[in-house]
């Protein structure tokens, strides 16, 4: 008989990978739902067939009845606080998996938390954009010991996502280490489109060509955020794909732990300035990591908001 699952955080990441869980996951129960919103959970069971979701009021609530839980919320202090909720009641025997991405030493402590109180823990921070979610096609970098680990596995490849990184039996900090470097590389990346374009514009040659020399030579993720800058989305979207607080966040436990380490994040600081405008112009949970361009924009001369 399959585990019974919970799911905690139904942001733009979570609401995908619970979609994926329940089509592709070979759950034989419903799969039990929360969000401190509520109505997120409501509109997501809305959206998945009738009898495959379980809503419920609380995280206490959820894990009683749970095996396996999942979480993927927005930073460090909401990690501890659904972690601390869970548990509140009896866990032992029972597995959390941490999906969001925050500081190594947070994940430590609550791993030292979790597994004082019976229950097993895994830290698997993901690779991947809302689209990825959606389509199940994350990057899992899942670290703990690895018989514990194995008993997340079968949701993760060819479910929720497309691959792998793992990090079995190694320092519950070492997955969020990797992921906080690996997206130091998305920071950096955003900022030079950001620019380049804002260059482009500048300089007369013009957004079109740069952006067809991006997708020519790069493609993929790098493409994905020029449209986003170019269609003039990133000031048009409603809900952020990757908030600057987020992404603020992320920068910012990125240069932390490069200092810890006796070394500089430039580049990170870099684009933390640019995350600090977006921020400022455009507010912290509404504005989007591609608002970066807007900032460049502001810095060349232009306005925020692009004409397309």
């Amino acid at each position: 008989m399959a585990p019974q699952l919970m799911w905690i955080g139904l942001g733009n990441m979570g609401r995908g990978m619970c979609k994926n869980l329940v089509e592709k996951g070979n759950l034989d129960k419903p799969l039990i739902i929360y969000n401190r919103t509520k109505k997120r959970s409501e509109d997501l069971a809305a959206k998945l067939p009738k009898g495959k979701t379980e809503i419920v009021d609380s995280i206490e609530e959820g894990v009683k009845k749970a095996d396996i839980i999942f979480t993927i919320v927005s930073n460090d202090a909401a990690v501890r606080e659904a972690v601390s909720s869970a548990l509140k009641g009896e866990v032992k025997g029972k597995l959390i998996v941490e999906c969001s991405t925050i500081h190594p030493d947070t994940v430590e402590q609550v791993a030292k938390d979790v597994l004082a109180k019976g229950a097993e823990f895994v830290a698997s921070p993901v690779f991947g954009a809302p689209p990825a979610a959606d389509a199940g096609q994350l990057i899992f970098v899942p670290a703990g010991p690895k018989a514990t680990i194995d008993k997340a596995r079968p949701y993760f490849k060819g479910v929720m996502g497309k691959a792998e990184i793992p990090m079995d039996d190694k320092p519950y900090g070492t997955s969020q280490k990797l992921k906080l470097i690996g997206n130091s590389f998305i920071l950096n990346m955003v900022s030079q489109l950001g620019e380049g374009l804002a260059m482009a514009e500048k300089t007369g040659v013009g957004v079109e060509p740069l952006k067809e020399f991006i997708d020519t030579l790069f493609g993929g993720v790098h493409s994905g955020y020029a449209q986003r800058m170019v269609s003039g989305t990133y000031w048009k979207m409603e809900e952020p794909l990757f908030s600057a607080d987020n992404a603020l966040k992320d920068a910012g436990h990125a240069i932390n732990l490069a200092q810890s380490a006796g070394m500089e994040l430039k580049n990170a600081k870099t684009a933390q300035g640019y995350l600090k405008g977006v921020a400022e112009y455009a507010g912290g949970s509404k504005g989007d990591i591609a608002g970066i361009y807007g900032i460049a924009r502001q810095q060349a001369g232009l306005k925020y908001e692009n004409d397309a």
